[in-house]
């Protein structure tokens, strides 16, 4: 174990796309050596930068800290590995744990395996020590490690964050397929949107994107909806992490600018005014029950929306809602720029306007487009057919 104000080596981990957005997010928390990489971002800082992770970042899914590294080939290495580190300065055999690996190896072929003998080696060696042994918690665990390896080198890794950092708490009820909070936020940020102009989602379905914006717009960290410490707890330096709190708080801003969220559904815009109201943003967005062709968004506003993909409706009525989006973006967004996240590639090209930026990101295990339209005046005589 080592003093608060050590530097160490730690890994935020994101999701496909969003790996830039994420190392300039630490950059600006004042993380040093940020390298990115698949789906994570390496970073160095003390314990107030961790915390600060922890508290402050939008795009990251955990925060993870390499407390060992060894070489193992087969199950018996492995354990033995996982023997090395001394238990005693991590945690003790009152407190629960949970174990999840990721493997890209010859030499072990599936994950539940690792974790098993990960969670044998602690559990026998604190047994061996005290003659007691922690329990397994998979759900709400005191402490939560990670198995990481590729080819024969095992890396394990403390989760600092404790739960997902995209469970914000605010999302107390959603609508079917709703979008990832993390994947809201990186959208919103590879918009470069900064809250100096309108925002508008017209199929906001649960709301995710608008308080996502509000956050975004009123610098308000998701560290203090979730309120939810650091864990392991049993590391924890209280006053540092009240201090940080105390900070964040003080850094809100009040939210000037229009944000709007629409959808033609009364029972998801019930629900994201409860969102909104659970994230204490409810007063800076203004939900309105329309569908999309009869909804005025601000003018020179930004819009972000996540229409659907048509896994329940057929093909000519997919293609046909997203040329609809299409003409009702060159008919009332005029000034404005909007961004539609989409896996129906065939559909997207029915929006009939020229992206002017394209991007690849993932919504769950869909492979997805992420376009920028900007809709000058010119954009009305666009060929219907001049997508993508």
């Amino acid at each position: 174990m080592s003093s608060a104000g050590e530097r160490r080596s730690y890994v935020a981990t994101t999701f496909f796309g969003l790996e830039d957005v994420l190392a300039d997010e630490l950059r600006a928390l004042g993380a040093s050596d940020v390298a990115t990489g698949n789906r994570a971002v390496t970073f160095s800082g003390d314990e107030r930068v961790a915390y600060l992770a922890v508290l402050t970042l939008r795009t990251a899914l955990r925060v993870l800290q390499p407390i060992h590294r060894f070489a193992a080939r087969d199950e018996n290495q492995l354990y033995r590995g996982v023997r090395e580190i001394d238990w005693s300065e991590w945690t003790s055999n009152k407190e629960t744990l949970a174990i999840d690996a990721v493997v890209n190896s010859k030499f072990f072929t599936h994950t539940k395996y690792p974790a098993l003998k990960t969670k044998d080696a602690i559990v026998d060696q604190f047994r061996e020590r005290t003659g007691k042994r922690p329990s397994v918690d998979v759900d709400d665990p005191d402490i939560r490690l990670r198995v990481h390896i590729a080819h024969d080198e095992t890396t394990i890794l403390l989760d600092r964050s404790g739960d997902s950092l995209h469970k914000r708490g605010y999302r107390l009820e959603k609508n079917p397929a709703p979008l990832n909070e993390i994947l809201a936020a990186g959208m919103i940020l590879l918009s470069g949107w900064d809250g100096s102009r309108p925002f508008v989602d017209p199929m906001c379905g649960s709301g995710t994107l608008p308080i996502e914006a509000a956050l975004i717009a009123g610098n308000i960290a998701p560290g203090l909806i979730r309120n939810a410490a650091p864990k392991p707890t049993g590391l924890l330096v209280r006053p540092l992490w009240e201090r940080l709190k105390r900070d964040a708080v003080s850094a809100k801003t009040p939210i000037e600018t229009e944000i709007v969220g629409g959808d033609r559904d009364g029972a998801a815009i019930a629900i994201a005014k409860r969102n909104a109201r659970k994230a204490s943003v409810d007063k800076s967005i203004r939900f309105i029950r329309s569908p999309i062709a009869r909804l005025e968004p601000p003018p020179n506003a930004l819009a972000i929306m996540n229409p659907p993909y048509g896994e329940r409706l057929k093909k000519a009525e997919i293609e046909k809602f997203y040329a609809e989006i299409g003409d009702r973006l060159k008919e009332a967004y005029v000034g404005s720029e909007a961004w539609i996240l989409s896996a129906n590639f065939t559909a997207l090209k029915r929006v009939g306007l020229r992206p002017s930026q394209k991007m690849k990101l993932y919504n769950g295990a869909l492979e997805c487009g992420f376009r920028k339209y900007e809709l000058y005046e010119g954009s009305r005589k666009s060929s219907k057919h001049g997508g993508d």
